[in-house]
């Protein structure tokens, strides 16, 4: 059995008294002890600190960065200025999602941010696939925290005064508490905050700096992925994998208008022709939010029916969402039912509990776009 690797908060998340489960093969912070339902609404009320150490952070150096990411991306490289981020995907050749990442422009170099359980082999595609003059490097000695809340805006302030202006997908170079870090104005909850890129020696330094602040608590998986699903946000490898395309996962908003069939610079990245031809026609099922009737829970791998029974879809992500107080869910449909306007059901140990399509999140997304 391989031991799993440990982030450098690990002490820190023991000294808290953290509950520690596998993750992406680290050992990780599941919750605390006031349990992931308290964690949830501090983040949504106050601010929350969590370490995402576990996910990869790669610098791309060379010339034409920004062109040679456009071949392996179908978002507009070239037009991201300086000191902004943007959400990106890799696809494979079939239009499927390899991964969903960030990148941003730093100037002289781009930083791509990717998910922990991808992290390897989208090195070894990017690798492959781009220019041999592209240098890549896999940032493993640094970590990678993220501070997220109403309040986040305000413990920044404090501790990196001028972070407070800084608008949603804004990076920057600045020093917390006296830390130099690497700071994007993004996150993974639908709350306003900040990822924080810092040498692994100095962070637990920073997240004790941070945890200082009476705003601010420490933050498990278990409220991550409630306050990311609340948020209508994907989880690679749940919502969103290989099989399924920019298009049937509902992501079509992720790919710039100059990468589109009629954008001035379509296509070019692998899978180009399979999406393009999704766009108008759109695939055979697509991703949607689901509102649950009544209290019961519906979880990931729960079949979705029609009233006689017939399998529609599945549930890909569902459990209880704390800031609304009732179950929700996502998952994928037929399109086909989609289009007939069916009534739907989730089939939970032989009951059929009615769902409902929505259009919006479950909970406001609260960026600050200034």
């Amino acid at each position: 059995m391989t031991e799993l690797q440990k982030t450098p908060l690990f002490q820190l998340h023991q000294e808290l008294g953290a509950k520690m489960v596998p993750f992406a093969g680290y050992a990780m912070p599941v919750q605390y002890s006031d349990g992931v339902l308290k964690e949830h609404l501090a983040t949504r009320e106050s601010a929350g600190l969590f370490d995402v150490s576990h996910m990869g952070q790669i610098r791309v150096t060379g010339d034409g960065i920004a062109e040679a990411l456009e071949t392996v991306l179908p978002q507009d490289v070239i037009s991201l200025p300086p000191n902004r981020q943007r959400y990106g995907l890799l696809t494979n050749e079939h239009g499927g999602i390899l991964d969903d990442l960030m990148f941003a422009n730093c100037g002289d170099h781009f930083m791509l941010v990717v998910n922990a359980a991808c992290k390897s082999d989208d090195f070894a595609w990017l690798r492959e696939r781009l220019p041999e003059h592209i240098q890549l490097q896999m940032l493993n000695d640094r970590a990678l925290l993220a501070l997220q809340g109403p309040m986040a805006r305000t413990v920044m302030s404090r501790l990196a005064p001028g972070t407070e202006s800084m608008v949603f997908m804004d990076t920057a170079d600045v020093a917390i508490a006296g830390i130099d870090c690497w700071v994007s104005c993004s996150g993974y909850t639908g709350e306003d905050g900040y990822e924080i890129s810092v040498s692994a020696d100095q962070a637990e330094a920073l997240a004790r700096a941070l945890l200082d602040c009476p705003e601010v608590s420490p933050i498990g998986l278990g409220a991550r992925d409630s306050l990311r699903l609340e948020a209508g946000l994907c989880l690679y490898g749940h919502d969103i994998d290989e099989e399924k395309t920019p298009v049937t996962g509902n992501l079509k908003w992720a790919i710039s208008k100059a990468r589109r069939p009629d954008g001035e610079r379509s296509g070019g990245y692998p899978g180009a022709a399979v999406v393009n031809a999704q766009w108008t026609e759109g695939g055979n099922q697509k991703r949607v939010l689901l509102d649950i009737e009544g209290r019961a829970p519906v979880r990931e791998g729960a079949i979705i029916v029609n009233a006689d029974g017939n399998e529609l879809g599945i549930v890909t992500s569902g459990g209880f969402g704390p800031s609304v107080g009732r179950p929700v869910a996502m998952g994928y449909v037929s399109s086909q039912a989609l289009e007939e306007g069916l009534a739907l059901f989730a089939q939970v140990r032989k009951k059929l509990i009615p769902i409902h399509l929505r259009t919006q999140p479950f909970v406001e997304q609260r960026y600050f776009r200034g």
